[in-house]
């Protein structure tokens, strides 16, 4: 039984890996928050739940919905592969013009204030919904439904692990990020990855 679940956990931690990695408003706010060493945990609990939460939301009623209403999946399909390809352009432009992270000596945020901004860097971003309600819920409704609570774990598991990591691990990425090119190299990837997304969505919708 282990051996038979077990793919649907990897598959969730590694598809909700790939998919948050990436430079945006949401993982700027909470590498210079780690910089900074200012409210991190509670921080790093927030986006990992709302992370959890949404692909819960996406896996539990996406395919409901996907099925009763007709060519709906095409327009969200459609619709997604746009704003991944405007997003992947995006990082390839910030490639061309990488700048260095630089975290100035501003006075710190209260408790109240940094979870705000973490709210809306997280439901504000259109992104979010495309990456866990829409792929991820996509993924997870095309699973047998008991495989389903192991893909959700795995997803969030991912979330958790990587917003620790940005939030605690910033310290140490200090030196490297304070380098131009350490952002162009990522950049790039970001903006390949997102161009094959989106392509591999069109082909999908299109092929269905």
């Amino acid at each position: 039984m282990i051996e038979t679940l077990l793919p649907a956990f990897t598959q969730g931690f590694l598809l909700s890996g790939g998919l948050i990695i990436a430079i945006g408003a949401q993982n700027m706010f909470v590498l210079r928050q780690g910089l900074k060493r200012e409210h991190v945990v509670p921080i790093v609990i927030f986006c990992a739940l709302a992370d959890a939460t949404l692909i819960w939301a996406g896996v539990s009623g996406l395919g409901a919905i996907l099925a009763l209403v007709p060519g709906l999946s095409l327009i969200l399909s459609l619709g997604g592969a746009a704003f991944l390809v405007w997003y992947g352009v995006s990082a390839l432009r910030r490639a061309a013009r990488p700048t260095a992270l630089v975290v100035s000596g501003e006075a710190g945020l209260t408790l109240g204030a940094a979870l705000a901004g973490t709210a809306a860097f997280t439901f504000l971003n259109p992104h979010v919904y495309i990456d866990t309600v829409m792929l991820m819920g996509a993924v997870g409704t095309s699973m047998p439904p008991m495989e389903r609570p192991l893909f959700i774990a795995g997803a969030a598991l991912a979330s958790l692990s990587w917003f620790s990591s940005l939030g605690f691990g910033a310290r140490f990425l200090a030196p490297l990020f304070a380098k131009p090119g350490a952002w162009k190299a990522l950049d790039l990837a970001i903006g390949v990855m997102m161009l094959a997304l989106a392509a591999s969505l069109v082909h999908g919708a299109l092929t269905a």
